[in-house]
C-alpha cells in the first residue's frame, strides 16, 4: 500500500542563520502526535527531489549514486492521519509505501540498547545505506562518501525539523541486525542512524 504525502513546502519562515543558531540534540520529548504533513516536509528535506524531472536531491550524493534510503517507524496516534507502522519512503514520487503494520517502537527501543526516548517520539526516521551503489563507482572510497552523505542527510532533518517546532537527535548506538529484522530492510540496507523526531519537553 502506498500513501500520498502532501507536497512539501520550499520557502519558510525560519532563517537558515537562526536554525544553525538553535540547531540541538533533544532526547526529551511528549508523545503528541505530529501531522503528515510534517512528515512529509522532514523526509523531502532530508532527500526528496527538488525538480519534477528527478534530477536534483536535497542532499549532494558522490556521483548521482543515491545511496541513501529512509524508513520511518510511527506509532499509535503517532502521525495523524497515519497507521502505526513501519514505511518506506518513496522519493520519486513523494509517497509512503507500508512495510509492517503496528506500533513497534518499543521494539525500536530496545534494538537501540533500550534508550527510552525513542520510544516516547511519535516517529523515528531511520536513515539506511546500499554501499554498493556507492563502492561499485568508487570502490573503497565510496565508503567514505556514503558515510558524508548519511551527514548531508542528517543535518537537513536536523535544521528542517526546527522550521516546525519540533526536534530531533541523530542515534549511532543500536544493534544493527536487530534493527534490520524489525524493519524488514532489504539485505543491501543496512541502518546507519535512527533519529526520533517529536515535541520536545517544555
Amino acid at each position: 500500500m502506498e500513501i500520498e504525502l502532501p507536497e512539501s513546502e520550499k520557502k519558510g519562515t525560519l532563517s537558515i542563520e537562526e536554525a544553525i543558531f538553535r540547531r540541538r540534540s533533544c532526547r526529551h520529548f511528549v508523545p503528541d502526535s505530529i501531522t503528515l504533513k510534517a512528515v512529509s516536509q522532514l523526509l523531502w528535506a532530508a532527500n526528496g527531489f527538488r525538480d519534477r524531472e528527478g534530477l536534483f536531491r536535497t542532499a549532494p550524493s558522490a556521483g548521482k549514486t543515491h545511496p541513501i534510503f529512509l524508513y520511518i517507524v510511527t506509532g499509535d496516534n503517532g502521525v495523524k492521519g497515519l497507521d502505526a507502522g513501519v514505511y518506506a519512503y518513496l522519493p520519486a514520487s513523494h509517497k509512503l509505501r507500508l512495510i509492517t503494520r503496528g506500533d513497534l517502537r518499543q521494539e525500536l527501543r530496545e534494538a537501540s540498547l533500550k534508550q527510552a526516548f525513542i520510544g516516547i517520539a511519535p516517529v523515528s526516521i531511520v536513515i539506511t545505506a546500499e554501499y554498493a551503489r556507492t563502492t561499485r563507482k568508487y570502490r573503497e572510497r565510496g565508503l567514505r562518501y556514503v558515510h558524508f552523505e548519511v551527514g548531508h542527510v542528517s543535518e537537513n532533518i536536523y535544521l528542517q525539523v526546527l522550521s516546525l517546532g519540533l526536534e530531533t537527535v541523530a542515534v549511532g548506538s543500536f544493534i544493527d541486525y536487530e534493527v534490520s529484522k524489525l524493519l524488514n530492510l532489504p539485505e543491501e540496507h543496512e541502518p546507519l542512524y535512527i533519529m526520533p523526531v517529536g515535541y520536545p519537553e517544555r
